[in-house]
C-alpha cells in the first residue's frame, strides 16, 4: 500500500497538483488484514485487473533484446506494482557484461525518477507511458470513446516519449514484444516453472536465479547447435 500510495503521489506531481490528492495508507493494520503463515513475506497480488488474487512474488528479469534472448539480470520483490522495480532490475546485470545503451519496458515501469536515475547513469530508457496508448492494429473490438491523450508535464517523462515516437525509438521498441514475452513464456510453459517451491524472500530469488540459469543454458545450447 505504501508503494501504491507512492506512486500516487509521484503522478500527482507530475500532473503539478492537479486533482485530489492520495490518501496515505493506514500504520496499524486493519481488522480484516491478513498474514500468511506459510510464508509470511509473500504478498497478495493478481496479474491484473482480470485476474484472480494468489499469495505471490514479483519476479523481474532483464533479457538482451540483440538477438540471444539470454536472461542478463533478474530479481524478486513483495511488491504487486512494477513503478519502483526498474532500478533494482538493472543494476542487477553483472559489471562484467557491462552497462546497457537502452532499456525497453513496459508501462507499468515508467515511473519518472527511475527513469531519471537511470538516464543519469547514461542508459536510454525507452517506457511506453500511461494514457498514450494507441488502438491495436487487428484490434476488432467496438471502438471506445475518443479520449485525448493525457498530457505529459513531467520534462524527462516528455523527453522519453519524444524518444519513442522518433523512428529510431519505435525500432528499438519493437525488439520488446519478442524478447522479454518469449523468456517468461518459455520457462513457465516450457520448463513448467509455474510457481516457487522455496518460502521467503531470499530463498526465492535464488531459486528464481536457478529459474533463469537454466534458460540460459537451454538458449546457449540451441546457438551452439545453430552456429555447427
Amino acid at each position: 500500500e505504501r508503494e501504491d500510495y507512492e506512486k500516487k503521489k509521484r503522478d500527482h506531481d507530475d500532473r503539478g497538483g492537479a486533482g485530489r490528492p492520495p490518501s496515505p495508507p493506514s500504520e496499524t493494520p486493519q481488522p480484516k488484514d491478513q498474514s500468511n503463515l506459510t510464508d509470511p513475506e509473500s504478498r497478495i497480488m493478481r496479474k491484473s485487473k482480470r485476474s484472480e488474487y494468489r499469495q505471490s512474488y514479483n519476479a523481474q528479469a532483464c533479457v538482451d533484446a540483440d538477438g540471444t534472448q539470454l536472461v542478463l539480470g533478474t530479481n524478486v520483490s513483495q511488491c504487486a506494482s512494477d513503478a519502483n522495480e526498474l532500478v533494482p532490475a538493472v543494476p542487477a546485470i553483472p559489471a562484467s557484461i557491462g552497462k546497457p545503451a537502452t532499456v525497453l519496458t513496459d508501462t507499468g515501469y515508467a515511473n519518472g525518477e527511475a527513469v531519471a536515475e537511470l538516464q543519469k547513469d547514461g542508459i536510454e530508457v525507452l517506457a511506453a507511458i500511461p494514457g498514450q496508448h494507441r488502438r491495436r492494429l487487428h484490434d476488432l473490438r467496438p471502438a471506445p470513446p475518443e479520449k485525448a491523450p493525457r498530457e505529459i508535464k513531467a520534462e524527462r517523462m516528455k523527453t522519453m516519449h519524444a524518444a519513442m515516437e522518433s523512428e529510431a525509438g519505435k525500432g528499438k521498441y519493437r525488439k520488446r514484444k519478442h524478447t522479454v514475452g518469449p523468456v517468461f513464456g518459455i520457462i513457465r510453459y516450457g520448463m513448467k516453472f509455474r510457481q516457487f517451491l522455496l518460502r521467503g524472500l531470499e530463498k526465492v530469488r535464488g531459486e528464481w536465479r536457478l529459474a533463469a540459469l537454466a534458460r540460459n543454458r537451454r538458449r546457449l545450447h540451441t546457438m551452439m547447435q545453430l552456429a555447427a
